[in-house]
């Protein structure tokens, strides 16, 4: 599996559609049709319940409307196995690198904690039949890249139209109907402030009658509305407008407590990995506090001109953390070679 596709997606995903020449899309609305191979590059196949969604994001040769399952298991039958596995014998190789360019990014030295780590730590001790929820914002970069879901595990994310604060809700809706289950919400400060705090007060009012009160609730502590800053940057050119970024510092970890629940307030990278352990083994809902560096780059798979214009542009324009953001991006950039000279 080479993992998502689109801004927040994988190097891998994005080198697999440039060179694709059939494309299968099954029961996915994917809205963004520039990360899609070229119009006449590749012949298209679509399955999907709603015939309103068939053709919709690519000019398709096949548009069939039923059921993926049943409609997959007459497909399979007329397949036929390529001998030449070259193809997909280099998409393998792509992913086994990209998995250590995620890790060697996870592992860079940031102020204090790099985001990366968080996540990265967590998809190693992901307990059996985890729930995950994610808000937008700069969370949903990490989810989307650094978690490796098994077998039997959900995981949501508001991805449609980028929602903000669903985090949180998606949690506790996940808790009232899989009790048993363990359930983990990864989001950032701005969505914990619109409406994460104020859904600590009804996990506080009802864990105790979950058979399984395992839930941690991660919050990226930035101070910093992140995914927009940067999205500003890239995109618009603008540097950092602190007046509408910036947010209020607030204890989440504190606040936790005061409601009766547990809080781990984390500054050191070199505790995350027991962070999640003691989040993951408590016997009560858990706040994870764990204070970021808002400089650490959500780097697209691959980056287009004018997104690097844009990016240097905000440089020029007094960027109130330009040190940071020269310096993040700079290792952040460097990793894919640190990795491959490594290897040779």
């Amino acid at each position: 599996m080479t993992g998502s596709i689109g801004l927040l997606g994988t190097k891998p995903s994005w080198e697999m559609m440039k060179e694709c020449d059939t494309l299968l899309m099954v029961g996915s609305g994917f809205p963004y049709a520039e990360f899609l191979p070229k119009e006449g590059q590749a012949r298209g196949v679509q399955i999907d319940i709603s015939p309103r969604m068939l053709g919709l994001r690519y000019p398709m040769e096949v548009n069939l409307q039923g059921d993926a399952r049943l409609t997959l298991r007459a497909l399979i039958p007329l397949l036929e196995q390529k001998q030449d596995r070259s193809w997909r014998e280099g998409i393998e190789k792509d992913v086994a690198e990209w998995w250590e360019v995620l890790e060697a990014r996870a592992k860079l030295a940031a102020n204090p904690i790099n985001p990366q780590l968080l996540f990265w730590e967590l998809s190693a001790q992901l307990p059996d039949q985890v729930i995950l929820t994610c808000d937008s914002g700069s969370a949903a970069n990490w989810y989307a890249r650094d978690l490796k879901l098994r077998r039997g595990m959900m995981a949501s994310l508001s991805g449609g139209l980028a929602t903000m604060c669903p985090g949180v809700p998606y949690a506790v809706a996940a808790k009232m109907n899989y009790p048993d289950r363990p359930v983990i919400a990864m989001v950032g400060d701005g969505a914990m402030q619109m409406q994460g705090i104020n859904g600590l007060v009804n996990i506080a009012k009802y864990w105790k009658q979950w058979s399984n009160p395992n839930l941690v609730i991660l919050v990226l502590n930035n101070g910093d509305l992140n995914q927009v800053t940067w999205e500003q940057r890239v995109m618009n050119g603008d540097a950092k407008f602190a007046a509408s970024q910036d947010i209020p510092r607030f204890p989440y970890a504190g606040y936790a407590e005061m409601l009766g629940l547990d809080g781990i307030r984390l500054e050191d990278p070199g505790q995350v990995r027991e962070a999640w352990k003691t989040a993951l083994r408590a016997k009560r809902p858990v706040v994870i506090d764990a204070m970021c560096d808002p400089d650490v780059p959500p780097l697209p798979p691959h980056i287009t001109f004018d997104q690097a214009k844009g990016f240097v542009a905000s440089l020029f324009k007094g960027d109130p953390n330009l040190g940071g953001i020269m310096s993040q991006s700079a290792k952040q950039m460097m990793s894919k070679l640190l990795v491959r000279n490594e290897k040779s």
